[in-house]
């Protein structure tokens, strides 16, 4: 991979005004988009603005021709050999919503979780477990060992009829055994429904040999623009599903007292669809495809084991998850020890030039569990070079310089009974100085990496 070419092309991390560019370690929240997916969606609105599927004109056919073959690109990307499972959608908490909402539940059916579940993949079971009696069976995983498929046993027996679970933890990198989880549940007679957002923009997917029902990504998270998610699903496990949305494209006939619904996935597209998304998203899969997964995967794992060496000996640095970078490559998830998290993700903004993420990371209920207010995450991805993995270290160095350790904050504060301060006090200390109010700041020194520190500086 040439990572000089590759950051070329995404417009956003260039320099400008003489400052040097960002160093972009969120993309597990959103990745950036490079500049042939921002192509891809300028044509369509500027040579054949037209809808699919409706009008005989040239730009109706050309836009028709373009989202099948997305459809079709998609069912290739993640190993669908039929594409007829790949349904259009906004993003993978309404893929995981449609599953959740259409399949035909009785009262006592369970869905089987873990214990470390994106919010879009347990309110959903929350609110049914409410309205319709279905009952949550929660896995909980270990925080350092593998994955126990005993465990999971113990919880499939019974009335299961789904399993819903991350392929790759947003929270830690983490990734569970899809392929023995999928087998398992399918032998209790189960479904299998997968959230992979953080797994199919980092490394191949074949669902067709993994077996698994139903799939969930974001195109946001995989050099895709906002707005655009796939569900893809086995054809007849597709089929089971009750359309959350009817209207326009859904049907094939209708009278004034009957409607006949057109087969699956065009069932699930009501209305006019985000033509220009999705052919963005398209766009990105021939991007992530020509560099090459196992490329990308390689770059996150060398950079996250940079990041990891260099602080593994700061004792209060701790970082979540396993300790190995090369099982969890395209996160760094971490907490230090008397600061809060966001004055962590300010500082290291302000001071380093370093964008990353801090909070609950839409896990609430882990950090809940623990008694924890959150902590940082950075994410890698395939335009992340060392200087950046050396811009993180050298903030996170400084900042642990600034600021002595006093346990009363942050998430070692939450462990011995602190409390998160509010938003508009963080607002008012946050930041290059605020981050590091608690010690009288030493003299200023050059931070490494693209963006030098001016934190403390007037």
């Amino acid at each position: 991979m040439n990572l000089r070419r590759v950051r070329a092309d995404f417009p956003v991390l260039s320099a400008a005004d003489g400052h040097p560019g960002p160093v972009y370690l969120d993309s597990a929240c959103m990745s950036l988009v490079p500049r042939p997916v921002l192509r891809a969606m300028e044509e369509y609105y500027t040579e054949y603005p037209g809808c699919a599927g409706r009008s005989l004109h040239r730009f109706a056919e050309r836009v028709s021709a373009g989202y099948e073959g997305a459809r079709e690109r998609f069912a290739k990307f993640l190993g669908r050999k039929d594409p007829a499972g790949v349904v259009f959608l906004r993003n993978a908490t309404e893929a995981i919503n449609l599953v959740g909402q259409g399949l035909p539940w009785r009262r006592g059916d369970r869905v089987v979780i873990s214990d470390r579940e994106h919010n879009s993949n347990l309110v959903v079971w929350q609110r049914l477990a409410v309205e319709r009696g279905v009952r949550i069976e929660v896995v909980p995983l270990p925080d350092h060992d593998p994955f126990d498929e005993e465990e999971l046993e113990d919880h499939l027996r019974g009335r299961v009829r789904l399993v819903s679970l991350f392929h790759t933890s947003n929270l830690d990198g983490s990734t569970l055994p899809v392929r023995a989880i999928t087998e398992r549940a399918h032998d209790h007679g189960a479904l299998v429904m997968i959230d992979g957002c953080q797994a199919a923009p980092h490394r191949a997917v074949d669902l067709d040999r993994l077996g698994i029902d139903f799939y969930a990504v974001s195109g946001h998270k995989m050099l895709g623009p906002t707005g655009t998610g796939v569900l893809a699903a086995d054809p007849s496990a597709l089929g089971q599903i009750r359309p959350l949305l009817l209207g326009g494209e859904t049907v094939e006939s209708t009278t004034l007292g009957t409607h006949v619904l057109r087969p699956p996935p065009y069932r699930f597209e009501a209305g006019l669809q985000n033509y220009a998304g999705v052919l963005g998203a398209r766009a990105a899969l021939d991007y992530l495809s020509a560099i090459g997964l196992e490329a990308v995967e390689a770059q996150q794992r060398s950079l996250n084991s940079i990041v990891t060496r260099a602080l593994e000996s700061e004792p209060r640095v701790h970082v979540l998850g396993p300790p190995a970078p090369e099982d969890r490559p395209s996160i760094f998830a971490f907490a230090l020890d008397g600061i809060d998290p966001h004055d962590a993700a300010l500082f290291l903004d302000e001071g380093h030039g370093v964008l990353v993420r801090s909070g609950l990371h839409c896990v609430h209920s882990f950090y809940a569990a623990r008694g924890l207010p959150g902590n940082v995450r950075a994410s890698f991805y395939l335009y992340n070079d060392r200087a950046d993995a050396e811009a993180l270290v050298a903030g996170i160095e400084e900042l642990l310089e600034r600021v002595p350790d006093r346990p009363s904050s942050g998430t070692s504060g939450a462990m011995t009974g602190g409390r998160p301060r509010s938003a508009r006090a963080r607002r008012r200390v946050a930041g290059s100085r605020g981050a590091a109010f608690r010690s009288a700041p030493p003299p200023r020194r050059a931070g490494s990496g693209r963006g030098g520190s001016a934190a403390g500086s007037d």
